[in-house]
């Protein structure tokens, strides 16, 4: 009888091991994505805003404004001194402008003329008397500048500052900067805002990456660029499956985490790795654990 329970007991862990063998998954992990967190670079009250959570952007998209009011009006003051200062050398202004104007042409003469000599097209001499009139059209420019220097310094500040107004102004058009998912919204229309204040978080999900922990000596089983199997829980309380992209091995250990060990296991030390996935179906979500399968 002692006999035949031993047999039994040994034939019941033997089906068992196999099992677990079989079926047990390599690593662990949950699955993430690259989030990008949208914000203010000018300060003000938001007049609109065209975003909601769960809506799919596209890259160069226009999504929100801050209000410029004050920015034109600032704009418009220094246009007209501007103006003021240049009404009172109007002959000397008008001189560097037509220099300028010179200066410009010729600089556009100067890139047709290097891509043609990159075809063939034109000769090095040629190039050489366009490099000579910008250069002597510069030094005009220059002598006119050095003879009246308090002007010009002065209509170069007003300019300066003229071109930060510009800078701002375009700034406060928010343009969405990847294509995906707003994942979390964070101001509202009509909102003020101060300067690097969040508007909205967004990931692209249509290849999702999944964090998962391997041990060491598992390291020897695994390389980047190998292709993995993944099981994901589904509706139905059953399984699924897709394959996996190792692209990146941490070459530093680190302890288990909470998320994916018991309290015991969790003093082990385990490395992290990173498989794309890819989710054009959309199936997989942010923070969904996911079993990997060498």
């Amino acid at each position: 009888m002692k006999i035949k329970c031993l047999l039994l007991f040994v034939s019941c862990f033997a089906i068992f091991s196999c099992n677990r063998n079989g079926n047990e998954a390599d690593a662990y992990g949950n699955f993430e994505a690259i989030e990008t967190t949208v914000s203010s670079e000018i300060g003000g009250r938001i007049i609109f805003l065209g975003v909601n959570e769960g809506d799919k952007l596209h890259v160069g998209e226009f999504v929100a404004q801050i209000d410029t009011a004050n920015l034109h009006l600032q704009k418009q003051k220094l246009i007209a001194q501007r103006n003021a200062v240049s009404s009172k050398f109007p002959s000397l202004v008008a001189q560097v402008e037509i220099f300028q104007e010179q200066l410009n042409t010729i600089e556009k003469e100067k890139e047709r003329i290097t891509q043609l000599l990159e075809d063939g097209a034109a000769t090095q001499k040629q190039l050489d008397d366009i490099i000579g009139q910008i250069n002597v059209i510069n030094k005009q420019i220059e002598s006119v500048k050095s003879q009246n220097a308090p002007i010009f310094a002065e209509l170069e500040v007003i300019d300066a500052s003229i071109a930060l107004l510009n800078d701002q102004i375009k700034r406060a058009l928010i343009i969405n900067p990847i294509s995906g998912t707003v994942l979390n919204k964070f101001a509202e229309q009509y909102e003020l805002i101060a300067p690097g204040r969040s508007i909205y978080k967004i990931a692209s999900l249509t290849e999702i990456t999944l964090r998962a922990y391997i041990s060491e000596p598992q390291l020897t089983e695994l390389a980047i660029g190998d292709t993995v199997k993944i099981g994901f829980d589904t509706n139905n309380n059953k399984m699924d499956y897709c394959q996996g992209v190792v692209y990146w091995i941490s070459d530093k250990a680190e302890f288990t985490p909470k998320i994916i060990q018991t309290r015991e296991e969790r003093v082990n030390l385990v490395y992290a790795i990173k498989i794309r996935v890819n989710n054009e179906a959309g199936n997989l979500k942010i923070g969904m654990p996911a079993e990997v399968y060498f």
